[in-house]
């Protein structure tokens, strides 16, 4: 009778040389500098901070409030573990980011042993949380606070529980596939279930074997996700006053399918190449009506099988609905997985692939590194930067009004390349460095020493992608502007946005006060700010307008190209990243403006 080997296999028994160079690799890009900077950026990082905020300080752990205002639609699990941080060691931007740190070390912790288990060698761990470690939609979103990574641990978590089941259905997995989908939904809505127990059920269905869920102990993971779920949907229905509002989602412009697509690949750069080799090796007859897997004798088929659809479901699902660039993170373990499965195998058994990848990443990094340095010469020096902040690049971008996530990026012009300077040298030495040398020792047969040059090149690649993010912050976060008037804020003043919530969210988290909004749009802030116990957040132009020629001091945040009509003399307080503060008194010393 041939033995099971997943059930033989202790990942933690072989990981003990591999401990401390994933955990060095995670301090070094996850718990140090990145924790400090850049300031938090304005939109979802801004509004999930200041909500996070307010629940810390008011105590209401029920609801979470975003400017006083109710935001029911927003879903709690991020809040909570950031008001948690932010009551356990204050606030600040390393206590809002800490938690999905954490997450991400979790992440890691967990693939690896996934990996292992799948693949049955620690090799292909060790690869695959390496591979995470250094993937750059991982390291983005594990700074940001945005619930993607939170989504991606519990999808993890969840398909780990159910793989294990299929050799040993036990109680405790079935548990933990229903603790994982309620929390999964507690962080980003019905996605969160949909997602895992989409992929579950498409295994099977091309496994045949959807005997499996009976022998699962489906009580114990539907009473797991009741038993989570319930109590806080209860809390929030007696807290919630009895009016009929229908949560509001705003409009968000989806980016073409194809950019989408191609986002996926820049997530995981340049992994994804070993992912792609990896489905060679993947048998067609899993697709075809007569196919019939075996647990024990089928294990890498099935171990293949259940990384493609998990991708390919998960791609799928956000291509034809509501998509964003970042929304395919929960994808990216399973194309780790995959890639790790490859490269384990070819460095045991040197393949002629290998060689084809590496003269692929060779000869695109050359002609990026040309990019890169032609960019760094020729573009004219940086603005003057004072000691306390980063250069205002503003004035050399052509300013858009974006609804993409990526959508600043297309406002870089070659004047304003000199900023970056830094972060494109960098980068094109690493790649310069890293494609060559793992070229030459692919060609000597000396493959890990060829992978690690792969990851070295993408460590040194991601710390240059956090220094230009921070020299881009001027433009994508009010930090600089709230800062610069903080010390000239009194308690009877009033801070207005001119534009919605989300265009300058980072303002009221930094002064820690709630603003007020000229002219209701359609934000975050919908629809709980038309309940009658809302706070009157809002203005129109003639209440601005009499605050303006009042006694009261009045700061008005908003795009430098498109200022509001103002009665009387305004002062420009402060100007960052194509925004400033206008005021109706001047400065009375205090601000560093």
């Amino acid at each position: 009778m041939p033995i099971d080997r997943a059930s033989s296999v202790n990942p933690f028994r072989t990981a003990k040389r591999f401990v401390f160079p994933l955990l060095g690799l995670w301090i070094l890009l996850y718990a140090s500098f990145s924790l400090l900077k850049p300031p938090l950026l304005d939109g979802p990082d801004g509004v999930t901070a200041e909500s996070a905020r307010e629940m810390a300080s008011t105590g209401d752990w029920i609801i979470p409030h975003i400017n006083g205002v109710r935001a029911t639609q927003t879903w709690p699990l991020l809040t909570w573990l950031t008001a948690i941080s932010f009551r356990a060691v204050g606030v600040s931007d390393y206590a809002a980011r800490l938690p999905l740190a954490f997450c991400a070390l979790a992440l890691f912790v967990l693939i690896f042993s996934f990996a292992c288990r799948l693949f049955l060698t620690p090799i292909a761990a060790f690869y695959a949380a390496l591979i995470l470690i250094t993937s750059c939609g991982i390291f983005l979103f594990a700074h940001l606070l945005y619930p993607a990574m939170l989504l991606t641990l519990w999808v993890t978590l969840a398909l780990y529980c159910f793989w294990r089941s299929l050799r040993h259905p036990t109680l405790p997995t079935s548990a933990a596939f229903g603790a994982a989908c309620a929390l999964g939904f507690l962080s980003a809505g019905l996605i969160g279930i949909v997602l895992p127990f989409g992929i579950v059920v498409l295994f099977l269905f091309y496994s045949r074997n959807f005997r499996h869920l009976a022998r699962w102990y489906p009580a114990a993971g539907i009473g797991l996700f009741l038993l989570i779920l319930i109590p806080w949907i209860t809390l929030v229905y007696r807290a919630a006053p009895h009016h009929a509002f229908v949560a509001f989602v705003p409009h968000i412009r989806k980016p073409p399918l194809l950019l989408f697509w191609f986002f996926v690949l820049v997530w995981i750069t340049p992994w994804f190449l070993f992912a792609f080799a990896a489905l060679r090796r993947l048998s067609p007859r899993l697709f075809t009506r007569d196919a019939r897997l075996d647990p024990i004798h089928d294990h890498d088929q099935q171990a293949l099988l259940l990384c493609v659809l998990w991708a390919g479901f998960t791609i799928a699902l956000y291509s034809f609905s509501g998509r964003q660039e970042y929304y395919s993170l929960p994808a990216l373990p399973a194309i780790a997985l995959l890639a790790a499965r490859w490269l384990s195998t070819d460095e045991k058994h040197p393949s002629r692939a290998g060689v084809i990848i590496g003269w692929i990443l060779f000869i695109g990094g050359i002609l990026k590194c040309a990019l890169l340095i032609f960019l760094a010469v020729r573009a004219p020096a940086a603005p003057p930067a004072a000691a306390w902040h980063e250069p205002d690049i503003g004035p050399l971008l052509h300013l858009h009004q974006h609804r993409l996530f990526f959508g600043p990026i297309i406002d870089l012009t070659l004047a304003s390349m000199g900023a970056f300077r830094v972060p494109l040298l960098i980068t094109a030495a690493a790649i310069a460095v890293g494609v060559t040398a793992n070229l030459i020792f692919r060609l000597k047969g000396r493959i890990r020493l060829a992978n690690c040059f792969i990851v070295g090149m993408m460590v040194f690649f991601l710390i240059a992608a956090h220094l230009a993010l921070n020299t881009f912050s001027p433009v994508v976060s009010s930090a600089i502007l709230a800062e610069a008037i903080k010390p000239e804020v009194g308690d009877g003043d009033i801070v207005v946005i001119n534009g919605s919530y989300e265009d300058a969210s980072a303002l009221p988290f930094y002064l820690e006060r709630q603003v007020r909004l000229l002219n209701r749009r359609p934000d975050v802030l919908a629809p709980w700010s038309y309940a009658p116990d809302a706070p009157p957040i809002f203005l129109d132009n003639s209440a601005l307008a009499e605050l303006w020629t009042s006694d009261t001091r009045v700061f008005v945040w908003t795009p430098s190209a498109t200022p509001p009509s103002l009665p009387g003399q305004s002062y420009v307080i402060a100007r960052s990243g194509g925004r400033e503060i206008l005021s109706n008194q001047p400065n009375q010393g205090g601000a560093f403006f």
